[in-house]
């Protein structure tokens, strides 16, 4: 459920849409959790477009990938942010 943009690279962007929040999350994403994820904003992307930029590597094991996905569904929810719909 969480909203990520098609991107052939791989790179994974995940839709925020507020720059604050994009930021926010990033932070507490290191400071909590452990991980770097790069927040990207304005003026790099459009307005209303900001976005997690996610860059997996063959190092990263499935609980390490487990543990992200734990940790931005928490903050998903506690940013009350909207999720795709399958």
């Amino acid at each position: 459920g969480i909203p990520h943009m098609h991107n052939p690279s791989h790179i994974v962007p995940v839709l925020v849409g507020d720059a604050a929040k994009c930021k926010w999350i990033s932070d507490l994403l290191l400071d909590n959790c452990g991980v770097y994820v790069q927040p990207i904003n304005y003026p790099t992307v459009p307005k209303k477009t900001e976005r997690l930029r996610i860059t997996p590597t063959p190092l990263h094991s499935d609980a390490d990938i487990a543990h992200l996905v734990d940790a931005l569904h928490s903050l998903w929810s506690r940013c009350a942010l909207a999720r795709m719909v399958a």
